[in-house]
């Protein structure tokens, strides 16, 4: 039996540990991608986030909707807080709208602040005794010696020192030094700072 010389054995086992290499490495690249249409591995994309480059917020629409909401939420504080001062005066008084307008068209010709300002003084009310609303006690005396009637102009400012709300209230035919205490309510909407003020007070 031919015995093999020990350098072809030396060149074939190179040989073959070259030919387990190469095949190595082409399963390798088999398995790490995609082949395109002329074998050759094709990258994979990178994942990416949305574009947000141009994005500055909320959308318009979505803004105009909060906007709307707020308005229709002051809207309804409003005219919640006038109903509600509506119903407290009411239950206070049953002639409190007449005695509104009579007083308010006893001072539509009165020039200044009137002839009975001395008459009439205010005292804040609590607001857990007003419906939780801005309310004054208009404290009316008559201090002369026959009967008499008066009409209050009550104005209500706000931190600016500006009116915001004018309110009327009077007295019918009181006796001498006879006194009444009408109440004067804001309708705003409540949780706002105002103060009030006896603008005009006419006797007549």
């Amino acid at each position: 039996m031919a015995t093999t010389p020990p350098h072809r054995a030396r060149v074939a086992t190179a040989l073959a540990g070259l030919l387990i290499a190469a095949a190595s490495a082409a399963a390798l690249v088999s398995c790490g991608g995609d082949e395109g249409d002329d074998g050759t591995a094709s990258p994979r994309p990178t994942p990416s986030g949305p574009y947000t480059a141009s994005f500055s917020g909320t959308p318009a629409s979505a803004l105009a909707t909060l906007a709307a909401s707020a308005r229709a939420r002051v809207s309804a504080a409003a005219s919640s807080a006038s109903a509600r001062a509506s119903e407290f005066e009411a239950s206070v008084s049953a002639e409190v709208a007449r005695a509104h307008a009579a007083a308010r068209r006893a001072l539509a010709d009165v020039d200044g602040q009137g002839n009975a300002m001395a008459d009439v003084s205010l005292t804040g009310k609590p607001r857990a005794e007003a419906a939780d609303l801005i309310a004054v006690v208009v404290n009316i005396t008559n201090r002369t010696d026959r009967t008499a009637s008066y009409a209050v102009q009550v104005d209500f400012r706000d931190s600016d020192g500006e009116v915001v709300e004018t309110r009327y209230v009077g007295a019918q035919d009181l006796a001498p030094g006879a006194g009444k205490q009408p109440l004067a309510v804001s309708h705003l909407a409540p949780g706002r700072r105002l103060t009030a003020a006896v603008t005009k007070a006419q006797r007549y």
